[in-house]
């Protein structure tokens, strides 16, 4: 049998980045003469995408049951959109777009802090409990944002009365340009030997400790990297909003990230897109039935939980460096090499 062809590495690299710039480009280019609504359901398709991917580092790749992404989505709102309110003197030196990117990444770093501070505690703990405690620390930041400025004597987060006139700066390109990083970050983190750790404590996690692999430091690792993109996704829901109020980061928030991760498939990179987009656009395409909207949403969840309780995509990640392969061998007339094949 002839050896199949294999695309190398860099050349797989290239084209993903060639077809990444013109997928940019072109959705750039359409979301500028759609009309402004649908520019809008596209943004918030991407935040929710970043949060449904970072979620799954946690829950699909870990294991683990978090309840509180919320509030480190949170964690990264107040955080940009403070920064840029307040260091405005900045947008005189490097301008206003650079301001925003700056804040963004000072969002990641502040939630990926919490991240720690919270996951060193509750990662002793597993299943239910985890998801209770985690729960618990996304209510008291939730609170803490409400009651903050009480405590410091001066407006701050500005309370239950929500922190307003937010630039407004996110926009599609920036939104899919941390879409495409972020899944191209976790993709590598996750072939990584890091990531390979994070899966075998997945897997067997007393089997992973015997082996010498240092649980507690992987897990807190996953846990705020998975704080780091969901502070990011915050940082630009407040650049999409203009306005932030505590109460929107509350208990309900968490779950909906969760039932994208879960519908998806747990684990699946592709399934987390799909699903965020899917749930994304659901409620809107059902405004027109507002009176059955929620029933509908809830029976297409409960049907899809039935019949598929793997989730949409189970385990499955999409590659397409692998589709190329498998299409130029099938018109060379080669047959792929499957695993467990031995060389003839």
């Amino acid at each position: 049998m002839k050896k199949t062809i294999r695309i190398p590495m860099p050349v797989r690299y290239l084209i993903n980045f060639a077809l990444l710039a013109v997928l940019l480009l072109t959705g750039n280019f359409l979301v500028n003469i759609v009309d402004r609504y649908y520019a809008k359901v596209l943004m918030l398709i991407g935040i929710n995408i970043i949060l449904a991917v970072s979620l799954n580092i946690a829950t699909g790749y870990l294991g683990q049951l978090p309840l509180g992404h919320a509030g480190f989505m949170s964690v990264g709102a107040y955080t940009c959109s403070i920064f840029v309110i307040r260091a405005s003197f900045l947008t005189n030196y490097i301008g206003e777009a650079a301001t925003f990117w700056l804040g963004l990444l000072l969002a990641g770093i502040v939630s990926a802090l919490f991240g720690v501070i919270i996951g060193i505690p509750a990662l002793r703990l597993r299943g239910d409990y985890l998801a209770i405690i985690t729960l618990g620390f996304g209510e008291i930041i939730r609170v803490i944002l409400l009651n903050i400025d009480s405590l410091l004597g001066f407006e701050f987060t500005y309370g239950a009365s929500g922190l307003k006139n937010i630039p407004k700066n996110t926009t599609f390109l920036n939104v899919f340009v941390l879409v495409a990083l972020t899944c191209a970050l976790v993709h590598t983190m996750m072939k990584s030997r890091h990531g390979r750790a994070v899966l075998s404590i997945r897997e067997n996690e007393i089997a992973a400790e015997a082996c010498g692999i240092k649980t507690t430091y992987y897990k807190t690792l996953a846990f705020s990297v998975s704080a780091f993109f969901a502070g990011i996704a915050g940082g630009l829901y407040a650049g999409y909003l203009g306005i932030l109020n505590p109460n929107t980061f509350g208990f309900m928030k968490s779950i909906e990230i969760l039932v994208m991760v879960v519908l998806g498939g747990m684990g699946s990179m592709l399934g987390s897109v799909i699903s965020a987009t899917v749930l994304t656009v659901l409620p809107e395409a059902l405004r027109g039935f507002s009176d059955y909207r929620m029933v509908t949403y809830s029976l297409l969840l409960i049907i899809v939980m039935i019949f598929k309780p793997t989730g949409l995509m189970g385990a499955y990640d999409f590659s397409l460096s692998r589709l190329l392969e498998k299409g130029i061998n099938v018109m060379g007339g080669k047959k792929p090499v499957k695993k467990g094949d031995g060389a003839k």
